[in-house]
């Protein structure tokens, strides 16, 4: 009896502490995911009202306004988010571009021509339960990989959702502090307009100057002010319906939405462009997924967020409906007067919580962009050690916050926000809903049947809403359709002149024969240390190689090949991120070493990362030297096999490292050095105290008997080569289009991609190569 109650008691530990670990996300998510969806009511009924629905202020309308706000929000966020695009997750990551990237892996619908058949092989990679022969609608996956134009289309449309999602980073926070600020003219009747947009911009500027502290400290304390304020208006909602009609009840029935159509027609449909609002932020519930677990979004949203907001719509609705000539003014007339500056607290904080879950998705989907070769390359600073992930990027904050300002100060109206706020939002959301219906093709491997039924049913909705906002583009809905073509332009120009250097790379690779041809020695003098020459090719010798060649006068004993790339997954093991390989025979000392990252991974400034790759090379030497088949003479038709590098394991670690900071180690490792050189180097190490922090360590090859003497001078050559220094080389391109090329290609290329390239960071500075250590070597490419 006592051994079963212990089983049973150890059985409920793990399980109480599951529920306490859901709880505590759902809490946190709070903070994060659903500021700007709690905020809705601020501006809804207002914005539902401006136009010419003003001349409908009956209680019958506002009944079916009621009923629309409550099936919109039960079919969109409830039942398309909440119950089935939670569960399309990219392992734990949310929004447009995790969808993009998990139909890249499971059909290959990636322009980008440089995926490895090794990249399959990652964790990661496939979903779980996932069989590529027993996908539905073949005919539709070929298509799609035969016809390049099509995947073209499919890229053209993420980065439109992408670019919309950029856009509610501008007016999300926008629409957001003046909805909470215009709360003062209610009570302070004497203040001017301009002085309630003065304030906001005040309170924006402040905002956006916070975001470089990160908001790890400051999400947690977000949590407790978006409790509060959903709570508040929940009840404030719950004492309008028993203190003004109680029988608001009956609007949930959709029979009130025949008779608003019926008594509004083309004014109602107009209407509609405010109704969405209520829906606006349901994005961010899947962009913001990283985070937390959709179980805990899926609590949070079902037993706080749903009953509270349902509340505030029917009790601001039964107010609505015996205080018609209120409409206007809109949430802080239903506010009782006791609670009213509490509540404007309140209500002010939850603006700026909504505001920062949107400029930290936004943050994040720039990154996703920028990882998979969408977007220039840009400062991202991680802002956490505990919270991977949390990160901010200072251009996109500055960008983001002079349009805010701009928008704020242009429009002065939340109505006008509110028409470019909703196009924005269901442009996303229709997006992402023909994502989905190819998830569930391609990943889900479902039958079309069910794909076309979300498609259409959700759909449908959607594109009923957008059409009446589209009416209002010369209210201010133009914004996010220009801001939209920017970022799209900026956007797929990036990723167009990146396609066409790795095409025009891996057109002109440098043959094996030739470099073979040219002996050991490569033709030139081969001077002590290592050469990290970075390249995008992941298989042969890039063309700049010979350029290399050319015009310096000694190589490097130790030859790598280093390229660092992005694989359409979240997030790469340290275990899997390393696959090394061999160019050409042992004697010619060349390796090759790709580098692998997810598109959520932060590439830091890695102190040890040179020790890393040394030692990933040395226990590729030592795997190779126990391959029975690679002791064969060379082979041409074995070159680009490639081994994938544990490098969190020491078993099997060929060298021994040690920390050195005696003097004898000094002097032996710097030796090799010239005194101008050795000076060069103090005075830098001076002017950047981070290079000198770095762990130094010294590499030595065990007396081992079993190693052969092969294998162990080629250990002896690349420690020997470490201790003798590192150079970082790399080509310096200037990409021009060919005389030939149309117009729109030569504008593309030598203006747009120029500027871009011209303008963002380079990439010796993202990839954190030490400038004493960099050669660069100019080279025009015609594409």
């Amino acid at each position: 009896m006592d051994a079963e109650a212990g089983v049973v008691g150890a059985d409920q530990l793990p399980r109480r502490q599951y529920y306490m670990n859901l709880l505590l996300l759902a809490y946190q998510s709070f903070g994060v995911v659903y500021g700007d969806l709690s905020t809705s009511p601020l501006y809804v009924y207002k914005s539902t009202f401006a136009g010419k629905l003003r001349q409908y202020q009956d209680e019958e309308t506002v009944f079916g306004v009621l009923s629309l706000i409550f099936w919109t929000f039960t079919l969109i966020p409830l039942l398309k988010y909440v119950t089935i695009v939670l569960s399309a997750d990219d392992n734990g990551e949310g929004g447009p571009f995790a969808l993009y990237s998990l139909l890249c892996r499971h059909a290959k619908l990636s322009l980008l021509p440089n995926q490895q058949a090794a990249d399959e092989e990652l964790s990661t990679y496939y979903r779980n339960g996932f069989a590529p022969r027993n996908g539905s609608a073949p005919w539709l996956r070929r298509f799609l990989e035969k016809h390049k134009k099509m995947r073209t289309v499919l890229l053209l449309i993420v980065l439109c959702g992408a670019s919309m999602v950029i856009g509610d980073g501008i007016l999300t926070p926008a629409i957001s502090v003046l909805s909470s600020m215009s709360g003062l003219q209610v009570r302070a009747t004497g203040l001017e307009h301009r002085s309630v947009v003065l304030l906001s911009c005040i309170v924006l500027v402040g905002l956006f100057a916070l975001q470089h502290r990160g908001t790890q400290k400051v999400a947690f304390l977000f949590a407790p002010i978006v409790i509060i304020w959903l709570f508040s208006i929940g009840g404030i909602g719950l004492y309008n319906i028993l203190h003004w009609n109680p029988n608001i009840y009956q609007a949930l029935s959709p029979y009130y939405m025949v008779k608003f159509f019926r008594k509004t027609g083309k004014d109602g449909w107009i209407a509609l462009g405010g109704i969405l609002l209520s829906m606006t932020g349901s994005e961010a519930m899947f962009a913001d997924l990283g985070h937390f677990t959709s179980a805990s979004v899926r609590v949070a949203f079902v037993t706080v967020i749903y009953p509270c907001l349902i509340l505030q719509y029917m009790g601001h609705a039964a107010f609505l409906s015996k205080n018609t000539f209120h409409m206007p003014t809109g949430f802080y007339d239903t506010i009782p007067e006791p609670v009213f500056w509490p509540v404007f607290v309140v209500a002010t904080l939850a603006a700026v919580v909504g505001s920062q879950a949107v400029i930290s998705a936004t943050f994040s989907i720039v990154k996703q962009c920028h990882a998979l070769g969408c977007f220039p390359r840009v400062k991202v600073v991680h802002t956490s050690r505990w919270i991977y992930g949390q990160i901010y990027i200072p251009e996109i904050n500055w960008i983001l916050m002079v349009l805010c300002v701009a928008v704020t100060v242009a429009f002065r109206d939340t109505t006008l926000i509110g028409n470019a706020y909703g196009i924005a939002c269901m442009t996303v959301m229709l997006v992402t809903t023909f994502l989905m219906a190819l998830i569930v093709i391609f990943v889900w491997q479902r039958n079309i049947v069910f794909a076309l039924f979300f498609l259409v049913f959700f759909g449908s909705i959607e594109a009923v809403y957008l059409s009446s906002s589209l009416m209002k583009v010369p209210q201010g809905g133009w914004v996010p359709l220009v801001l939209a073509f920017i970022f799209m332009s900026v956007m797929y120009i990036w990723h167009y002149g990146l396609r066409r250097k790795y095409q025009f790379d891996l057109q002109n690779k440098v043959s094996m024969r030739s470099i073979l041809s040219l002996g050991p020695s490569l033709g030139i003098v081969r001077v002590p240390g290592i050469g990290l020459i970075y390249t995008e090719l992941v298989t042969g010798v890039p063309s700049i190689f010979s350029h290399f060649v050319t015009n310096l006068p000694a190589f490097h004993e130790v030859l790598v090949f280093l390229c660092v790339k992005s694989v359409p997954v979240p997030y790469v093991s340290p275990d899997e991120r390393y696959l090394v390989g061999r160019i050409g025979p042992k004697e010619y000392r060349m390796y090759r070493c790709i580098v692998r990252y997810g598109y959520k991974d932060v590439q830091r400034d890695d102190d040890n990362f040179e020790n890393m790759l040394v030692m990933s090379i040395a226990k590729f030497i030592m795997m190779e030297a126990e391959d029975a088949s690679s002791s064969a003479s060379y082979d041409i038709a074995n070159e680009g096999r490639m081994a994938v590098i544990t490098t969190t394991d020491d078993a099997g670690t060929p060298l021994a490292m040690r920390d050195f900071n005696g003097i004898a180690d000094s002097l032996t490792t710097r030796s090799s050095k010239s005194e101008s050189l050795r000076s060069l180097q103090s005075s830098y190490e001076q002017e950047y105290p981070s290079v000198s922090r770095r762990r130094r360590v010294r590499f030595e090859v065990p007396e081992d008997d079993d190693m052969g003497q092969q294998v162990k001078d080629e250990l002896m050559a690349l420690v020997e080569a470490k201790h003798a220094g590192v150079a970082y080389i790399m080509g310096h391109s200037y990409i021009k289009a060919r005389r030939s090329s149309s117009f729109l290609k030569k504008f593309a290329i030598d203006v747009g991609y120029s500027f871009l390239r011209k303008n963002c960071r380079g990439p010796s500075v993202t990839l954190h190569i030490p400038h004493i250590s960099l050669i660069e070597v100019g080279m025009i490419y015609y594409v």
